[in-house]
């Protein structure tokens, strides 16, 4: 989805919140993985798109970035931030989803271990939680309090680093879409959204804006 950049630092006087993905991470191993809140670092072409973004929204007038703390996030915030000049700050309610037991490990390993649970996972996707985890329903009741509270705290426009799961169940709560459907929401590594918050709620003006897009 296209959108120009500097129609952004000239659109009207609504309040922006736009959402980043991280960019991509050094993977713990070949095979897909669960991946959750293992504290994992940006591979250099994941420093490189935080750089490309750099760029294109040094111009934008942010009056805040937030976080999660986990270091992918952490550097990507701090990549963007270098020549906006907005302060950057953390918060821990901005996590990926708690996999529990299965954080880092392989989809084939979790099915070999937890056959049942891996079936229930495909079967109620929205509702399902690891051993010692949390569900996706869990994760959207966690980070939209933190949302809303980053929103009503900042006067003017937000940018807000963090990870896939966390914008697609916001996504899902801002346009009232069932969570079960957050994985209809593409988000790629380094995935830029813009959410403008209107007196009647929110309208969404930019999904999955990746840096490949833009060049």
């Amino acid at each position: 989805m296209g959108i120009s950049i500097d129609n952004w630092a000239h659109a009207n006087a609504e309040k922006k919140i736009f959402l980043l993905r991280h960019g991509e991470i050094e993977k713990p191993r070949e095979e897909k993985c669960f991946i959750g809140q293992i504290d994992l670092p940006l591979s250099p072409r994941g420093r490189a798109q935080a750089g490309f973004w750099r760029g294109q929204l040094a111009g934008i007038a942010l009056s805040r970035i937030v976080c999660s703390d986990l270091s992918r996030c952490v550097e990507t915030a701090r990549i963007v931030a270098a020549e906006n000049g907005a302060e950057v700050s953390t918060d821990a309610g901005l996590r990926e989803i708690h996999l529990g037991q299965w954080d880092g490990m392989a989809f084939a390993e979790v099915q070999a271990r937890w056959p049942d649970h891996f079936r229930e996972r495909g079967r109620l996707i929205d509702g399902f939680r690891p051993p010692d985890g949390e569900s996706f329903r869990d994760l959207q009741q966690r980070v939209a309090s933190v949302f809303e509270k980053a929103v009503a705290d900042t006067d003017g426009n937000l940018l807000m680093v963090t990870h896939a799961g966390v914008i697609r169940v916001l996504l899902c709560h801002l346009l009232g879409m069932p969570v079960s459907h957050l994985f209809r929401l593409d988000q790629d590594y380094a995935a830029l959204n813009l959410i403008v918050r209107q007196s009647g709620g929110y309208r969404l003006h930019a999904l999955n804006l990746t840096p490949d897009e833009e060049r």
